[in-house]
């Protein structure tokens, strides 16, 4: 199975016309092409808790980048990076160096089950300790003035001896924002939802552009975990293409996928957020990074052509503001799994879930 590619193109120049009229954009307003590609992004997360799309505002130029800056961070020494690390903040600025993440899948009991109970070509592989990846947590957007929850909305970190790094990290970040309210609306579109109904509550989230950092130099051998098998906490997750493939997805129906992102596309993944606003209807996205065969062939090609051993994904966590609650909204309040998703801050939430994962004030 191929993820679908939603092109965004079309839904931005329709959305453009319509204010440039004063009028809307709600679902009875879309042409029935639109429509479709709006039910198309929400049963694409439904049922596989992932799509790829094309946004003409984020270019393949962009995105490399970003990654060549992120090449040369990650290449520093690991005495450098651990003075960007701030485990005080949960580690939701700064750096989060390796073996500090916890996957979900090395704590929780029943993910475990879940996993020793799936068909041995679709297993995961289980890690047996903390992801040995680097991670660098970069706040994107305005953050609210007053909040319940200070600690995760913290002011960035700026590393010694990257000038633009800042002007990089926003770039960036604030496009692949752009293009995640846009899935976003699409996605509420076709859910039968308001247009704004999710967006609205992503206003002052804490999002956070998060790219990873695995060596490949040290850590290249086939089957190497780098990310544990699990879910994502916050609302949806969008990636840049990486230089290196080893990202695999699980459908709805159990099936292991790895993914191919195309030159010029992102990835959109659905996270737990997301699945409570919508009472379970679209359940969180599981996902692990490993090195695979594919792996193994893109280092050869690299190492022939002198280029980073390192593989980073330039992921961006977006999340439902901090201080709005979660609940399942419009028609997803009457589901029959909506009692399972009771009303929580998102704040509060995603708290829990980081306490979990091992990650709340741990020493680096």
């Amino acid at each position: 199975m191929e993820l679908p590619v939603i092109d965004l193109e079309s839904y931005l120049n329709l959305s453009l016309e319509m204010e440039g009229g004063g009028g809307g954009c709600e679902g009875e307003g879309l042409d029935r092409t639109l429509q479709e590609m709006c039910s198309m992004v929400s049963r694409t997360l439904r049922e596989t808790g992932a799509l790829l799309v094309k946004d003409p505002r984020c270019s393949a130029e962009d995105n490399d980048r970003f990654l060549d800056m992120m090449e040369r961070y990650f290449a520093r020494s690991d005495e450098f990076k651990r003075l960007q690390t701030r485990p005080n903040l949960h580690y939701q600025v700064g750096v989060t160096p390796k073996c500090v993440e916890i996957p979900r899948s090395l704590v929780d009991e029943e993910m475990q089950e879940k996993v020793r109970k799936m068909p041995e070509e679709f297993r995961p592989l289980l890690p047996s300790g903390p992801d040995p990846k680097w991670r660098f947590m970069w706040r994107i957007g305005p953050r609210p003035s007053n909040t319940r929850f200070q600690e995760l909305n913290s002011e960035p970190i700026v590393p010694e001896g990257f000038p633009e790094w800042k002007e990089t990290m926003d770039s960036w970040g604030l496009k692949l924002i752009s293009a995640v309210e846009v899935v976003a609306e699409m996605a509420a579109i076709g859910f039968g939802l308001e247009k704004y109904a999710f967006t609205t509550l992503m206003k002052e989230g804490p999002h956070l552009l998060a790219p990873t950092g695995s060596d490949l130099q040290g850590h290249g051998q086939k089957n190497t975990v780098f990310a544990g098998y699990h879910y994502d906490l916050n609302f949806l997750t969008i990636h840049g293409r990486s230089r290196f493939p080893g990202l695999n997805i699980w459908l709805r129906n159990g099936e292991k996928m790895e993914v191919n992102v195309p030159i010029g596309c992102l990835l959109v993944q659905a996270g737990k957020e997301l699945e409570w606003l919508t009472g379970g209807e679209c359940l969180a996205g599981m996902h692990d990074v490993a090195v695979t065969d594919s792996t193994l062939r893109s280092i050869e090609a690299a190492r022939i052509e002198g280029r980073s051993l390192w593989r980073v994904s330039s992921t961006l966590f977006a999340h439902i503001a901090s201080d709005a609650v979660l609940h399942p909204l419009g028609c997803f309040a009457g589901s029959p799994l909506a009692p399972k998703y009771p009303p929580i801050c998102a704040g509060e939430f995603v708290e829990q879930e980081l306490s979990v994962i091992n990650l709340k004030g741990k020493p680096a």
